[in-house]
């Protein structure tokens, strides 16, 4: 992949999945009773009754002021939001309300704290304290219109929810109604008991008059605005260039950490374009008509970022398959990601039926290995049927295009082939350095040097002797996990021996490897090791790039360790050998993926909002606040 690609799949990072409501609320209310002792001083921090720790004045009032407002928001904005025609769930409204009140948090003791070092005064926290609740505001209605796709009239509903709860509760306990007379000293002495407690609040709250709540309701109206200048902007190339809103896709982005949904699939959809692709099923079977051991190679790339769209292709694949299944990675990059993990029930659906084509065979070739520049190719051929297996390394590669794969399998397919899966081994790479990436396009040499090593391949395996095989399998999930760069299918071996040649093919669950790795791995089972040749193959499943853009194998694992565990998986599957028939099918089938091109756009637009679009949203932001400032100043 390009840089520009490999930037959007480092949004990976941002990817988790929300706590449940109730731990957000919870957390929610340890932070508010936590400011409550640091804010107010009443002298009573916590009290203890039969032993039990209780909280104090102090504490319980935080929990009031900061907490309720926090838990009011929670509930209610899912409901609000549904009710005018939004999609906000529980587990994002609590999410959202948690991450307002940090904000609040955040910016209300950075001012106290400033309020001290400069004697500044008590009005100074309180007016940030309303520049606080407006920016809680504008997150919201950013989120809420992101998220809802509601309009920005709409969208205030829901998302003025907390702000609102906060200014009201402020505006009971601080007295601000005693200022104000409305309908006569009558209704004054009945409402007053209910609409000015400032007896029951704390003495800070005294601070506060009606000035405050006029100027909230400015720098909200203020806040709004800039969010609404924000998102016109940011969303304009979007718009213009793809035909798409980046609001879409940061709705989906939204719902995906949230909790998982398939929004971001859906936005994807709006992308994506029809492809042709082939899927190559190489099967071995015993004999009694089991299958062994299943080979599958969909001509799609298993990305772009975690689960989302193909990401866990491979688990899928293993799922389907009865026998033992290795699906290592294809000739194709990010333009070819699927736009919908319903995509991959295609792909299943035509495993399945190349499976049912297969007309098995019980003799195969010896392995042979070809050089040409920087291409090196494992080549096997069972009945006339070819397994061939590229890499470029020790040289650093990535991704390998589509069309230099479909040319060096019809290179391979002219000396005599029947049908020919082609595997990109993507074993070797030095992360994300450098403006290609390794990636192998049309044109280069590196395409060139595929294409003749398929090639050189293809004509000594079509003149080969062919002898009865035997094949062993062997696999474990290891101790490591995707932190550690393994995904869920851990390690395969299949040692395929044909006459007095033994051929181990290791499939690691991962994304490429770790420079040097692959060639310390071949090097102990072939040359100090059992058999006469070796291919380390990685899945390229994106599951692992959760936890950061370039998590390859070898990275975050100890390399003896991993080593003998491949080397002992060699040994166990010698002693699995079974005399197999074997045989290859190939199935062409219509899937919707990113498509040429609109996988570079859209990488960039990403990238823009998250870098440009950041800088951006803290100069409006910077704006908005220094017009607060200047309003503050002249009210």
């Amino acid at each position: 992949m390009t840089t520009t690609q490999s930037e959007l799949a480092d949004l990976s990072r941002f990817i988790f999945r929300a706590p449940r409501w109730y731990i957000s609320l919870t957390f929610a209310i340890v932070i508010a009773a936590t400011v409550g002792v640091a804010a107010f001083d009443s002298g009573a921090y916590a009290t203890t009754w039969r032993g039990l720790f209780i909280f104090g004045r102090d504490a319980w009032e935080g929990i009031f002021f900061i907490g309720i407002p926090t838990v009011v928001a929670a509930f209610a904005t899912t409901g609000v939001d549904r009710f005018v025609g939004g999609k906000l769930t529980a587990n994002r409204s609590s999410l959202l309300a948690l991450i307002s009140e940090l904000i609040v948090v955040t910016i209300v003791v950075t001012a106290a704290v400033i309020s001290v070092v400069t004697g500044l005064g008590q009005r100074f926290v309180f007016d940030a304290l309303i520049v606080a609740l407006a920016s809680v505001f504008a997150f919201r209605l950013l989120v809420v219109v992101a998220v809802s796709r509601s309009s920005l009239a709409i969208a205030a509903l829901p998302a003025s929810i907390q702000t609102l709860v906060a200014a009201v509760l402020l505006f009971i306990y601080s007295g601000t109604l005693r200022y104000i007379s409305f309908g006569g000293p009558l209704l004054d002495a009945y409402m007053m008991p209910y609409l000015a407690r400032p007896e029951r609040g704390p003495a800070e709250l005294s601070a506060i008059s009606m000035e405050h709540f006029v100027l909230l309701g400015i720098t909200s109206a203020l806040y709004a605005l800039a969010v609404y200048g924000f998102i016109m902007i940011v969303d304009r190339p979007w718009r213009r260039n793809l035909d798409v809103s980046m609001l879409d896709f940061l709705g989906g982005f939204i719902g995906h950490i949230a909790e998982g949904s398939r929004e971001l699939e859906e936005f994807f959809q709006q992308l994506g374009e029809e492809a042709l692709v082939p899927v190559s099923v190489l099967s071995f079977k015993t004999s009694d008509d089991t299958e062994k051991a299943r080979f599958v190679l969909p001509m799609i790339h298993p990305g772009p970022m975690g689960e989302i769209g193909g990401g866990n292709l491979p688990k899928r694949v293993a799922t389907a398959a009865n026998g033992l299944a290795f699906p290592p990675h294809a000739t194709a990059g990010h333009d070819f990601n699927l736009v919908t993990e319903r995509e991959v029930d295609t792909i299943i659906e035509a495993v399945e039926t190349a499976a049912d084509h297969i007309e098995y065979t019980a003799e195969a070739t010896r392995s042979v290995r070809t050089h040409s520049g920087e291409a090196s190719m494992l080549g096997q051929c069972i009945g006339d049927d070819g397994l061939l297996i590229s890499t470029y390394a020790p040289g650093f590669a990535d991704d390998v295009a589509y069309g230099v794969g479909l040319s060096a399998s019809a290179e391979a397919r002219t000396t005599g082939l029947d049908n020919v899966m082609l595997v990109d081994a993507h074993n070797s790479n030095n992360g994300l350095n450098g403006p290609t990436l390794g990636h192998v396009t049309p044109g280069s040499a590196r395409a060139f040097d595929m294409i003749n090593a398929a090639q050189q391949c293809g004509d000594r395996l079509s003149t080969a002797e062919q002898y009865p095989m035997e094949l062993g399998t062997a696999w474990t999930e290891t101790p490591w996990n995707p932190t550690d760069g393994i995904g869920p299918l851990g390690v395969r071996v299949a040692v395929l021996k044909v006459a007095d040649n033994e051929t181990a093919y290791v499939l690691v669950d991962g994304n490429n490897m770790e420079p040097g790795l692959r060639g310390q791995i071949v090097e102990t089972l072939v040359d100090e090791g059992p058999v006469d040749a070796a291919e380390i193959m990685t899945t390229d499943t994106h599951i692992v790039n959760t936890i950061e853009a370039d998590n390859q194998v070898g990275s975050a694992i100890d390399d003896e360790v991993f080593i003998q565990t491949l080397s002992d998986l060699t040994t166990e599957a010698r002693r699995d050998y079974e005399t197999v028939t074997g045989g290859m099918a190939v199935e062409r089938v219509s899937v919707t993926v990113f498509g040429n091109d609109r996988t570079e756009t859209l990488a960039s637009h990403a990238n823009v909002v998250v870098s440009i679009g950041g800088a951006f949203a803290v100069t409006v932001a910077l704006a908005a606040i220094a017009v607060s400032v200047v309003i503050f100043l002249f009210a």
